[in-house]
């Protein structure tokens, strides 16, 4: 059945449940991001690891609006509002919350390609990022959510 000219394996994501190195027609969580040679594969390690690293930036930016928002709860002020104040900040920091959740689940999606390349570069970027942005304790839960 002619398909004109078109070769539909070609553009199938290959996808695996065991390890591997192999980076063929290899799809990262959007069959539209394709790993179709070199050049793909260089940038799409070099994004994987932007993303990672940017999750660090997001708990560094989680820790600082919390510690910010103790320092003005015990600063010995008069009380304004300090309920509304604690209601304002608990929204806060459950929207931090709430993004580290997803971009945590978007990582393990990276990893579960189960692909040696792309694993690689989520450690590489946890290591840049921590390096970057990794000011507190590195004790910190670092699990999907």
């Amino acid at each position: 059945m002619p398909d004109g000219g078109m070769d539909h394996h070609k553009m199938m994501c290959n996808m695996n449940m065991l390890f591997t190195w192999d980076t063929t027609n290899l799809c990262i969580i959007f069959k539209q991001w394709r790993i179709t040679g070199t050049i793909s594969l260089i940038l799409s390690l070099l994004g994987v690891v932007a993303l990672t690293a940017g999750y660090e930036f997001v708990r560094e930016m989680s820790r600082r609006y919390e510690q910010r928002h103790n320092q003005e709860m015990f600063k010995g002020l008069p009380k304004r509002d300090s309920r509304r104040d604690r209601e304002r900040a608990k929204l806060g920091k459950a929207a931090f919350y709430a993004v580290q959740v997803f971009y945590s689940f978007f990582i393990m999606l990276l990893f579960m390609t189960y692909n040696g390349w792309i694993m690689l570069a989520v450690a590489v970027g946890a290591f840049v990022g921590y390096l970057i942005w990794g000011n507190s304790s590195s004790t910190k839960s670092v699990a999907c959510h």
